[in-house]
């Protein structure tokens, strides 16, 4: 059965470059994405586009984490963070622009955005299939790909006004390239205090490295110049099972085992605390 083409990542492919010749820009061709020279990708059903090629990447999240994700995000509990990320977007450029989101995930924080820039148009790159399949429907103005953050992106030069980077890996070179000279980088992550109380009682939770902050600084020095830095930091009264989602969404899954969980005493407050930074490209 063809695939009919999304809409959305219609209005994205100026922005896509064959990641096989690195040149070649991709054009629709029978439900799939061409280049010149003829290297093809496919367009899921689901509605993303499928440019990994060669060994993929095995950190992508599992069907219950994006499922567990979901649910959680749609309890409303992060939506300050979102706020904080798409405000900074909206402040630092045109209504007009051009948001790549980097692990992008289910596609919440980059809907949220796309919701304060009436006319931007946005971009979702993650390795999780699972993932994809929801960032593909979470705006109508949102493409999704499904890229490995620690290549090379499949983007062209300077093509992106916001690259939008929430508690997701980072590569400073390439955000670097693809990010115009006016554009702006967001970068949300966790401070020491995020999720406290749960780790308190959750030990097999993976712990915030306290060098965090430090390392990142040291990684996007090269490229980038800090704007400004905001602080959000506020209680969230939780159920048990949003306390369970929560876990099951993050990288403490691969490591908590249902004995730490069940019928164990977890918080029904937890202090959300992160750090968004806006950059420039130096």
């Amino acid at each position: 059965m063809p695939v009919s083409f999304p809409p959305a990542l219609d209005l994205s492919l100026d922005l896509l470059r064959c990641p096989t010749c690195r040149t070649g820009c991709l054009h629709p061709d029978h439900g799939a994405l061409r280049c010149p020279v003829g290297h093809t990708f496919d367009i899921a059903r689901h509605g993303y586009a499928s440019l990994l090629t060669g060994t993929r990447a095995t950190s992508g999240d599992y069907a219950d984490m994006v499922q567990a994700r979901g649910r959680f995000l749609s309890t409303g509990a992060y939506a300050p963070i979102r706020e904080v990320g798409a405000r900074l977007a909206a402040d630092a450029v045109s209504e007009q622009g051009t948001v790549v989101d980097m692990g992008c995930g289910t596609g919440y924080y980059l809907a949220g955005l796309l919701d304060q820039m009436p006319g931007a148009r946005g971009l979702g790159l993650d390795t999780s299939v699972r993932a994809l399949r929801l960032a593909a429907r979470a705006h109508d103005r949102a493409a999704a790909v499904a890229w490995d953050v620690f290549r090379p992106f499949p983007l062209a030069d300077g093509a992106a006004d916001v690259v939008l980077d929430v508690f997701a890996p980072r590569n400073p070179a390439e955000f670097h390239r693809v990010l115009r000279p006016t554009g702006r980088l967001i970068v949300i992550r966790p401070t020491g205090r995020h999720l406290a109380e749960l780790r308190g009682q959750v030990p097999a939770m993976v712990a915030i490295d306290p060098a965090k902050e430090q390392r990142l600084h040291q990684a996007l020095d090269p490229f980038f110049e800090a704007v400004v830095t905001e602080q959000v930091e506020y209680s969230a009264s939780l159920t048990r099972l949003d306390v369970l989602d929560l876990v099951a969404m993050t990288p403490s899954a691969r490591h908590v085992s249902p004995a730490d969980l069940n019928g164990g005493v977890l918080p029904d407050q937890v202090t959300v605390s992160v750090l968004a930074t806006a950059y420039q490209p130096r």
